[in-house]
């Protein structure tokens, strides 16, 4: 069966590209803002981002220049604050001064509990680490936590929706650079063994690479 397409709404809350985006997508009950660091004090006083949710912080390293990924949970907090004011706390944090821009992920109706964040936190964790695209800076493998399979099914087509926004907001953190050979049908695997292979065997170098739609890739 055909995919279907999607219909994204980008509201462009400053009325600039650069600036705060709020994201909804039809028929889905989440709700996605990007942030840059600098524009978190505009974002007061917005109650979807003083409830629970789930986060990420873009960087680059100083060290290696590679890009990186922090992922968090934020719950909602006896004195009403929630996501934003987590997110502020990391903004005063010496030891996160890498990340620039955030992006959030809550929903219309404040919905998500304790259970559902710690279950969204570890599994955003491991399709970021599992795409290999960006250095996590998690330390630790968030907590699984227990949801009946009704609730992780409910979770999954979340995630489902999250990972088209993401995408759409311009990181490609949970899409691996090169397809594995195990995880694809054997018509795939036909496909990509028909691509041109270019292969290096020079002064001691032994590399190969291929064309794919991000440009050339090592094979």
């Amino acid at each position: 069966m055909a995919e279907r397409g999607k219909s994204i709404n980008l509201f462009l809350m400053d009325g600039d590209p650069s600036g705060r985006i709020k994201c909804t997508l039809a028929n889905w009950t989440g709700i996605a803002y990007k942030i840059p660091r600098t524009e978190l004090d505009k974002c007061k006083g917005r109650d979807d981002l003083s409830q629970s949710g789930v986060y990420f912080l873009f960087g680059t390293s100083e060290e290696s220049g590679a890009d990186i990924v922090y992922v968090g949970q934020a719950g909602i907090r006896k004195n009403g604050e929630g996501i934003l004011y987590r997110l502020q706390e990391h903004k005063r944090n010496p030891d996160k001064n890498y990340w620039t821009e955030a992006v959030v992920f809550t929903t219309s109706n404040n919905s998500f509990g304790p259970t559902e964040i710690s279950w969204l936190e570890n599994y955003f964790r491991n399709l970021a680490v599992a795409s290999n695209r960006y250095e996590v800076q998690n330390g630790n493998e968030p907590n699984l936590g227990h949801v009946t399979e009704e609730k992780q099914s409910e979770l999954e087509e979340f995630v489902d929706y999250a990972r088209i926004v993401m995408g759409t907001l311009g990181y490609k953190l949970f899409e691996p650079l090169i397809q594995n050979k195990e995880n694809i049908s054997s018509s795939e695997v036909i496909n990509i063994e028909d691509e041109v292979v270019f292969h290096i065997h020079r002064s001691g170098a032994n590399a190969q690479a291929k064309v794919t739609s991000e440009g050339i890739r090592h094979a």
